[in-house]
């Protein structure tokens, strides 16, 4: 009877372990990086100013400090600078290669205002998270230190991402968890090149269904949990508004974007027939029929 109820103990701490592992909440891979103007090369913002790598530095600390797995950019700067892989004309787009490569789920950009003053001075923060992958905006924080008569730059960078670092990390996760659970959001637009001899009301395929049917009958099939909304349709265009697609690839759990999604619908195309002419821009899928 001992024996039995133990066994029966044990298969219920089993199962309750095996729930516990599933309703771990997954954490993004965070990277902070400095605000820039159009223009602005960002490796020699960060070497002239000193207090910007002190608030860069801060800034991951608090995010480190709550647990979340961080890269470091300055880092990263400092190797792509060593690699002949950014060559002088690639100054321009540096950022976006590095952010591009970083292995990171989302980045932060920082922006810092000093403020000197008789009465005392401040650091004011601003913060805001977007999906490395789709560009979308995540959220968005202001963080104030609060005067005090000191020169400790770092010291009042601290108390100013301090003064938002909870609301705004528990917004990003909040978001990611989303993502994680519901996949992310694409918009896909369908439409023809000027000289196409299709329409959407045109017969395709094995079972002669109108392409419009077979695009939906596959959006239906190929979107993350079935999760997708068509804004509308008419014989040149089909436009949805709101498409899902996983964070990782189910294939090799490699991290998925738009343009793996666009792979697929142009393998999709072809098998229907088509030639296609896609175009991705942020979080939108342009497709043109020929």
């Amino acid at each position: 009877m001992k024996k039995s109820i133990l066994s029966v103990l044990f298969c219920c701490m089993s199962v309750l372990g095996m729930w516990a592992q599933d309703v771990v909440t997954v954490q993004p891979k965070i990277m902070v990086i400095p605000y820039t103007k159009a223009g602005e090369d960002i490796r020699t913002i960060l070497e002239q100013d000193v207090n910007k790598r002190i608030t860069l530095a801060k800034i991951k600390e608090a995010f480190d400090s709550r647990g979340f797995t961080t890269v470091d950019f300055t880092a990263r700067l400092k190797a792509a600078s060593q690699s002949a892989v950014f060559k002088e004309e690639n100054q321009s787009d540096l950022k976006a290669q590095l952010i591009e490569l970083s292995g990171a789920d989302i980045y932060v950009e920082a922006e810092m205002d000093i403020l000197l003053s008789n009465t005392g001075n401040s650091v004011k923060v601003i913060v805001s998270a977007y999906d490395i992958s789709t560009g979308a905006s995540l959220a968005n924080k202001v963080g104030e230190s609060g005067k005090f008569y000191t020169d400790d730059i770092g010291k009042l960078a601290s108390k100013a991402i301090e003064s938002c670092a909870e609301e705004f990390l528990n917004t990003i996760q909040m978001k990611f968890n989303d993502i994680v659970e519901n996949g992310r959001s694409v918009m896909i637009n369908f439409g023809f090149d000027q000289n196409s001899a299709y329409s959407m009301s045109s017969e395709v395929g094995n079972q002669g269904l109108q392409l419009s049917d077979e695009i939906e009958l596959w959006m239906e099939e190929h979107a993350y949990k079935n999760n997708y909304h068509i804004q509308g349709t008419t014989d040149t265009q089909m436009i949805f508004d709101e498409v899902r697609i996983p964070l990782k690839d189910p294939k090799n759990q490699s991290n998925y974007n738009p343009n793996k999604f666009g792979l697929e619908i142009f393998k999709f195309m072809r098998s229907l027939g088509l030639q296609i002419q896609r175009d991705i821009k942020g979080t939108t899928i342009y497709i043109t029929i020929m």
